[in-house]
């Protein structure tokens, strides 16, 4: 019986091995980005990828966004918009994740910091990195990027309100131009005005 359950046991290893090395991907960084210790930019940077380097996939957000990566002995996160298909065609972002059917993970401060960040000078402060802080710090960046978009709007705006005067004017002294052509035109269509013939009062025989 012992030795039937390490036989079935060496082969759950022998498919879990395959199975875990195929999960990671590889992928390169298009170009150079910070490697965070979680999904946002409210992270502390733990290095900088460099452009073309090739990092491992371990699995992404189910909103495809960040993916949990490994490069050169570390682990950390990266945006998928800087992270490209090593292969022969180049895909970016969420499109990229679905072509390499990375697995959906989820990520929490106090497993993933204490399995990789230990020896990091910003692992004493992993309280205020709680699942709260970067989701407020994503809130201030969304309102932020609104009040950006906001203004682009207005700005684009009275742009073109200012290009649809000058055609305006532009218009209107086309047709000024136009009506002075045509009373020229009609002028010139007169021609000069033939003079009458004069009639003699007497007759001279």
């Amino acid at each position: 019986m012992t030795k039937l359950l390490f036989a079935a046991l060496a082969l759950a290893g022998a498919f879990t091995i395959p199975a875990q090395a195929q999960a990671q991907s590889r992928a390169i960084a298009v170009t150079d980005v910070n490697l965070r210790a979680g999904p946002s930019t409210a992270y502390p940077a733990v290095n900088v990828v460099g452009a073309g380097e090739r990092v491992r996939v371990f699995g992404c957000l189910d909103t495809r966004s960040w993916c949990d990566v490994g490069y050169d002995g570390q682990r950390g996160w990266m945006s998928s918009n800087y992270l490209a298909d090593a292969g022969e065609r180049r895909y970016t972002g969420p499109r990229y994740v679905e072509r390499i059917r990375a697995p959906v993970i989820s990520f929490s401060v106090g497993s993933y910091w204490d399995n990789h960040y230990r020896g990091r000078s910003f692992y004493r402060d992993r309280d205020r990195f709680d699942d709260r802080g970067p989701r407020r710090a994503e809130r201030r960046h969304d309102r932020r990027d609104f009040r950006e978009d906001r203004r682009e709007d207005r700005r684009d705006f009275r742009e073109e309100r200012r290009d649809d005067r000058r055609e305006f004017r532009e218009d209107r002294r086309d047709d000024r131009r136009d009506r002075r052509g045509d009373r020229a035109d009609r002028r010139d269509y007169r021609g000069p005005v033939a003079a009458e013939p004069v009639v003699p009062l007497y007759r001279v025989d």
